[in-house]
């Protein structure tokens, strides 16, 4: 009893009694808590430095992302990239590597999703960064595409080309100089290495086609895929290498080596040997350099890896291997195969898989054209692929398309058998004319027995569609062109080219041209030209059909005008081209049209730009005869001002240059200019006016157009600035014109003779035409000169109607401010020449016919004679005069009070005139 007890005791259960509390325990654990805030606003904020896009996401988070194992998330990481760089731009300057090593490793991601989204976000990076920037990651870049490319994955390869054309797109250089590993790839994405039937010797690899059905596409439309990319990557390649020459005609390019510089020389700084002419060999082109040594390239240094297509044993290995395979898929998509019954009717898809095939060989014979051993080259490749050309490609040569869907209208490609067209617009015509260029190019003139066969076909196939009358594009007439043009250098005859120029020339003949057709017709007609000019008279034979064409250059550029001034200077540099080579039939054409050409209204001259201008002024110098109505065009020409100043003195010096007075030790051509008709194009030019305009301007009366005085009978018309401004330097040069004429004297007589005839007696006269007569007599006269007394008069009265006008100008009238130091000038020298004529302006002084208010003038106008010091001499000579005219203004003043200005006429007198110093002063007259 005594145990049980103790141990009910150590475990005894406590009685709660009702409505008591319970007793806390001894090991019972306080959970009652206080809180309180802490505020962090530090850590609330956003980062200032990465901006974020639309989830909060800045550049860090979102290429973390980028190796999340869930496609889901990189998806929306590569989103997101695109959204904060369409809004930030400068954070992919900040983190471009980063960016680009995270895009570039997606390329071979798994999901489709993911790499469709790469592909996006590459397109918008490579039209924000520049090729400078990207080129130190472009290896990366590189390498992750060329790992697409190989891929085991069906997909990835797919995308794969997706990320080549963003690349080619954007950056063709920086690709192409990993040209070695990226054209493997494209090699073994349509086919597999196998090994030859040498495979104990292990001589030689050769690669066969391959076959994939697990593709979502047919096996021609995945090689038609890759001989496109491939295509556009042998493209780039042709682009990159300056060193090409094609023996086609190429479209116009901005290419630094095409655009010639030509030197401007200023004949005037030379002639006063103030600086020495500088001769530059090719006239500013890339210098050819006769030397049987050549420079080592920094290429040759390089591993031949490295070189790429560079390399000419890389350039063959790659032809060996490509060839085969290109002959192999002509053959699966050829007539033969595909459709026996149809001949040479092809499906569209199996006509551009051909044509890539042939654009791929165009291409590569184009790099074989930049190696040393050109000529080499091309004898192994006639050795090695003649004879598979001829039997594969020119088989069923020409070829044509079959149509499966419904035909459009009839006149859409009008009697061209060879020019049909469907609705995904394949040209099987360039198709046609790119097999041509292929075949021709393994052609020469040492061949041409064995290759007659073909070489017929081809010349007939081209004089065909010439004549046909069909429209066609830039791109098929460039290549028609190139074909032609080498095979006029292989057969070089005069009975075989002639059909080919004459089918050249029917296509030019058509209507409404497109202007890069026009200006291929243009550049080959040209060229043809230029070969048959380079060779000897001997054996010369001209073209009756480029005679036509070069006859009818100058009606074209009449008729062309304004509408397309590109074309005109064209037209212009071959019929300068033309010209300058003495051809009969051009200048005779030009001859003919030359009153239209050099229309001062509407003729091309006139409208056309100042470069172009140019041109058509040079081409004066080469016209056989220049006659008066030529001459009167021309004139016009100079002052009417819709060329500029210095071509119109460079058109009056040429004008010069054919005349009898230029000084030739040579006889220069018969009657190329009259005497006659070019001293009345001298006088026109000086004038400046028609008579019919002087006649007009003979009604014309007061301000603000005319400046009128009482004391003189010759009004000034006030012309424009920049009309005055032409017509003075225009005058400049008529002067300097007819100072070199031997006889002075006589050529003054003929100019005073103008002068009486046309411009005395008129009423109104153009303050310019009045300031170009002084600056023409004060020119040629001489001692042995002698002036009419109506000359003497005319004069006169000029020249104080211009000084009336100078000393009434408004100095806020900006306009006609600016004529105030030519015309002043003018008249001080012809006072200053002519002592009559200061005594006969002084004469018509008659300050009883004026009114009060012109008084002041006639004051200030005898102080600045006075003080003149080239009149001075001339003043005192008529002091009576003088002083007489000064006691009739004090006679009119007399019983007012004496103003400053009669002040001033007093003292100027008293100084210069009164006490006749001797010697003439220092001081001119300041106005």
């Amino acid at each position: 009893m005594t145990k049980k007890r103790k141990h009910q005791e150590d475990f005894q259960k406590v009685k709660l009694k009702v409505g008591k509390k319970k007793p806390k325990l001894e090991n019972a654990t306080d959970t009652t808590f206080k809180t309180k805030a802490i505020q962090i606003p530090e850590q609330l904020k956003e980062d200032g430095v990465l901006p974020t896009q639309n989830r909060k996401l800045n550049i860090k988070d979102l290429l973390s992302q980028m190796h999340h194992y869930s496609p889901g998330v990189k998806h929306n990481a590569l989103l997101g990239l695109k959204d904060l760089l369409s809004h930030y731009p400068f954070v992919i300057d900040a983190h471009l590597s980063n960016i680009i090593s995270e895009v570039a490793a997606v390329f071979t991601d798994k999901d489709s999703g993911v790499r469709g989204a790469a592909v996006h976000l590459l397109q918008f990076l490579a039209s924000k960064i520049r090729a400078e920037q990207i080129a130190p990651f472009f290896p990366l870049v590189s390498a992750h595409l060329s790992s697409a490319m190989t891929h085991i994955s069906e997909g990835i390869q797919e995308d794969s080309l997706k990320v080549l054309d963003v690349l080619l797109e954007a950056y063709p250089a920086l690709l192409t100089d990993r040209s070695s590993i990226l054209l493997k790839n494209f090699v073994e994405l349509i086919s597999h290495q196998q090994l030859s039937k040498r495979l104990k010797s292990k001589e030689k690899l050769s690669w066969m086609l391959s076959v994939n059905p697990n593709r979502r596409v047919t096996s021609q439309q995945w090689r038609l895929n890759v001989l496109t990319r491939l295509k556009k990557f042998l493209q780039a390649v042709v682009d990159g290498s300056s060193e090409i020459e094609d023996e086609g005609l190429q479209e116009q390019k901005d290419s630094p080596h095409s655009v010639r510089n030509p030197i401007c020389i200023n004949w005037k700084v030379h002639a006063n040997n103030q600086q020495h002419i500088q001769l530059f060999e090719n006239g500013g082109l890339r210098p050819k350099i006769n030397s049987s040594f050549r420079l080592r390239s920094l290429a040759s240094v390089m591993d031949s890896a490295e070189k790429g297509l560079s390399s000419a044993e890389n350039l063959k290995g790659f032809i060996e291997v490509i060839i085969p395979l290109l002959i192999e898929c002509w053959i699966e998509a050829s007539p033969a195969q595909s459709a026996p019954i149809l001949g040479n009717l092809l499906e569209s898809e199996s006509q551009q898989l051909m044509q890539q095939v042939l654009s791929i060989i165009h291409l590569l014979w184009k790099l074989t054209k930049r190696h040393d051993e050109t000529y080499k080259m091309e004898l192994w490749l006639r050795m090695n692929y003649l004879v598979d050309f001829k039997h594969h490609f020119m088989r069923h040569f020409p070829y044509s398309l079959q149509e499966t869907v419904k035909h459009k209208k009839k006149d859409s490609c009008k009697g061209n058998k060879y020019c049909m067209t469907s609705s995904n617009s394949v040209d099987h015509l360039l198709l046609n004319l790119t097999l041509c260029d292929i075949m021709v190019s393994l052609a020469s003139t040492s061949t041409l027995q064995m290759d007659s066969g073909w070489l017929d076909m081809i010349r007939k196939f081209v004089t065909d569609t010439l004549q046909d009358g069909s429209k066609l594009n830039s791109k098929q007439v460039n290549r028609l062109l190139g074909v032609t043009w080498r095979l006029m250098q292989i057969q070089q005859n005069k009975v075989a080219t002639e059909p080919l120029i004459k089918a050249v020339y029917t296509l030019y003949q058509q209507r409404n041209l497109l202007f890069p057709v026009r200006t291929l017709l243009l550049k080959f007609f040209s060229r043809v030209y230029q070969k048959e000019d380079l060779r000897t008279q001997r054996i010369r034979s001209r073209s009756k059909v480029l005679s036509r064409w070069l006859a009818g250059l100058p009606q074209q550029l009449a008729l062309l005008g304004l509408r397309n001034p590109e074309l005109s200077n064209q037209l212009i540099d071959i019929i300068h081209s033309a010209a300058s080579r003495s051809n009969k039939e051009l200048l005779q054409s030009l001859q003919a049209t030359a009153a239209r050409i050099y229309d001062p209204l509407e003729g091309t001259l006139v409208l056309l730009p100042a470069e172009a201008q140019r041109r058509l002024v040079q081409l004066v110098y080469f016209l056989p005869r220049l006659p008066t109505a030529l001459l009167a065009c021309l004139s016009r020409c100079c002052i009417m001002g819709r060329m500029s100043s210095d071509l119109a003195a460079t058109l009056i010096g040429i004008l010069h240059m054919r005349s009898s007075f230029a000084g030739w030790k040579c006889q220069v051509q018969d009657n190329s200019v009259n005497d006659v008709d070019y001293f009345s194009f001298l006088f026109s030019t000086l004038i400046g006016f028609s008579r019919e305009e002087l006649t007009s301007l003979q009604g014309l009366r007061g301000k603000p157009h005319i400046s009128q005085t009482q004391l003189s009978p010759v009004r000034l018309y006030l012309t424009d600035l920049d009309q005055f401004l032409h017509h003075w330097a225009v005058t400049e040069m008529i002067c300097h014109s007819l100072s070199t004429i031997p006889s002075q004297s006589q050529c003054f007589d003929i100019i005073q003779t103008g002068i009486c005839k046309y411009l005395v007696g008129l009423v109104v006269i153009p303050d310019s035409t009045a300031g170009s007569v002084l600056c023409a007599i004060n020119k040629l006269l001489d001692q042995a000169c002698i002036l009419s007394e109506n000359l003497h008069k005319f004069l006169a009265s000029c020249c104080y109607s211009l000084l009336y006008f100078l000393l009434t100008l408004d100095k806020e009238d900006a306009e006609h401010v600016q004529k105030r130091d030519m015309l002043w000038g003018s008249c001080i020298s012809a006072l200053a020449l002519l002592p009559r004529l200061l005594r006969l302006m002084l004469q018509s002084l008659q300050v009883s016919r004026i009114c009060r208010e012109e008084l002041p003038v006639v004051a200030q106008l005898l102080r600045l004679l006075m003080q003149h010091g080239q009149l001075r001499s001339h003043m005192i000579t008529n002091e009576f005069l003088v002083q007489q005219i000064i006691k009739d203004i004090m006679t009119l003043k007399s019983g007012e009070v004496q103003e400053q200005w009669l002040t001033d006429l007093h003292y100027c007198f008293n100084i210069y005139l009164a006490s006749h110093p001797q010697g003439p002063a220092p001081m001119n007259a300041v106005y």
